[in-house]
């Protein structure tokens, strides 16, 4: 956030613990801390396409990896320190992606070491060489600080300035930046990004001064174009603040406000026409304080929910759980330092196995167990009828569905964590152990592609169990059918 109320480092806000009134919990439904915590204060964590963690240190440059067992148990993982981010950077609240070559990429910063500074520093990790390498921001940029990105259906990187209207590409090749998108209304400062079907990108403009008015980028035009009203006010006008917008199975886009209130939009029938707002149900009351999504994470869950963290005012203290089923707000048990939480602090990602890791800034790392199934018609399809794999080859699997019905996981501006890109998991018939086979060169980063024809890339592990297997594309935590192959 720029020019407006900073968050601190920690817990700057302070806000008043409230006695928990349930709106009818479901117990079936459960934090579980790891068993391994981490040695170190985990922040953002993004799903490298072997299966694994990439976590950072809370405002640090350490980074490191956890690794599901050998039954695929993220709860039973354990972490192994990867390389540390370039000298001199070290951001917090900062934009990242996973492209669709298996690299991930950071950008900018709110803070970099220590100091709010809305950094240009950059860095790109290669999973492969366990290598960081530094990327030179874009020419004339002086800031990009906490700055919103998408991975375009094409599978570029197309990246915000936090603090003016620019945008650019990134080609993957060479590092280089490209010039895109004309006509923003306003500056992209606090702003979230949307990757609908269409291949646009929705936004609600943040500092207009309660006009409640929304953009959509046209890929097809490389510009932005006026949008629906929201109906609701869902940006807090004296910080800015918006919350977290989450594309749904049906095509709507839940977008939470840093107000009360909360509003759904329906995509026009193109890419360039406007679509339609509706106020959605307001955020409850906990006591008498209002909680709202004034920066926090949100994350589609496989039965098609919306997991929701929520706290009062903005930056106030005391985290709450929140499912949004379409209509209504289930509350959910809470994590254990949720009482001494706001839900900026808050960190979702969406695991292969339909759970959600969450951190917040602390040592204590939990993961959420939902209930309820998918429908089958949102799951992958595989065109394969079996076969034999070796162990160290590459291979191409084609099917539907690869890249998921949605990005999933959603906050905003400070943090991007989209998990639409598919991952292969093998699992051994024998010993019931589970391998991920890295993806790469996915053919879209589309989400909701329906019955189109999709593809990727997949390297065998070397180390993988020999025999009787079956294999299963997984996009945001939805599995495909299960196809058995050999590995030998």
């Amino acid at each position: 956030m720029r020019g407006y109320r900073s968050k601190a480092l920690r817990g700057l806000a302070v806000g008043f613990l409230v006695a928990v009134t349930l709106l009818g919990v479901a117990p079936a439904q459960t934090w579980t801390p790891l068993t391994h915590q981490p040695s170190f204060q985990a922040s953002t964590a993004l799903l490298l396409t072997d299966g694994t963690i990439l976590v950072q240190q809370y405002f640090g440059k350490q980074v490191w990896k956890l690794t599901p067992d050998a039954n695929g148990s993220y709860v039973n993982g354990t972490w192994t320190q990867l390389a540390n981010l370039p000298s001199g950077y070290a951001p917090l609240y900062y934009s990242s992606a996973v492209l669709p070559d298996g690299r991930v990429i950071f950008e900018g910063g709110e803070y970099n070491n220590g100091v709010q500074n809305w950094t240009t520093l950059g860095a790109i990790y290669d999973p492969k060489t366990n290598v960081w390498t530094s990327v030179t921001h874009p020419s004339g940029w002086s800031t990009i600080g906490d700055a919103q990105n998408v991975v375009l259906p094409n599978g570029r990187f197309m990246l915000a300035n936090c603090c003016t209207t620019q945008s650019v590409v990134l080609n993957p090749t060479n590092l280089t930046w490209t010039t895109i998108g004309t006509g923003k209304a306003d500056e992209f400062d606090e702003e979230g990004w949307t990757l609908l079907p269409d291949g646009g990108i929705l936004t609600v403009d943040a500092n207009l001064g309660g006009t409640k008015t929304s953009e959509k980028f046209v890929t097809s035009q490389k510009k932005w174009i006026s949008d629906a009203n929201t109906v609701v006010e869902l940006v807090d006008l004296g910080s800015h603040e918006l919350g977290p917008a989450v594309l749904r199975p049906n095509g709507t886009v839940f977008n939470g406000g840093a107000t009360a209130h909360t509003a759904i939009y329906t995509p026009g029938a193109s890419q360039g026409l406007p679509g339609t707002w509706v106020a959605g149900p307001d955020f409850p009351k906990i006591g008498s304080q209002q909680m709202d999504q004034a920066d926090a994470p949100s994350c589609l869950l496989p039965n098609g929910n919306v997991l929701a963290d929520v706290s009062q005012g903005v930056f106030g203290i005391g985290t709450h759980f929140y499912e949004f089923d379409g209509a209504n707000f289930i509350a959910e048990p809470a994590t254990p330092n949720a009482p001494n939480k706001s839900s900026y602090e808050g960190r979702m990602l969406l695991l292969p196995t339909g759970q959600v890791l969450y951190t917040d800034g602390s040592s204590d790392v939990e993961i959420y167990t939902p209930i309820g199934s998918p429908d089958p018609s949102w799951l992958p399809t595989v065109s394969l009828s079996g076969g034999t794999l070796t162990h160290g080859k590459t291979y191409q699997i084609s099917g539907t569905q690869f890249n998921g019905l949605s990005q999933a996981v959603a906050y905003g501006d400070d943090a991007t964590a989209a998990t639409n890109y598919p991952l292969v998991r093998i699992t051994n018939t024998a010993t019931g152990h589970v391998f991920y086979a890295k993806t790469h060169n996915h053919s879209t980063m589309a989400v909701a592609t329906k019955k189109q024809v999709v593809s990727t890339r997949f390297d065998v592990p070397a180390a993988i169990e020999t025999g009787a297997s079956t294999l299963q594309v997984v996009a945001n935590g939805l599995a495909s059918n299960a196809v058995n192959i050999t590995v030998n």
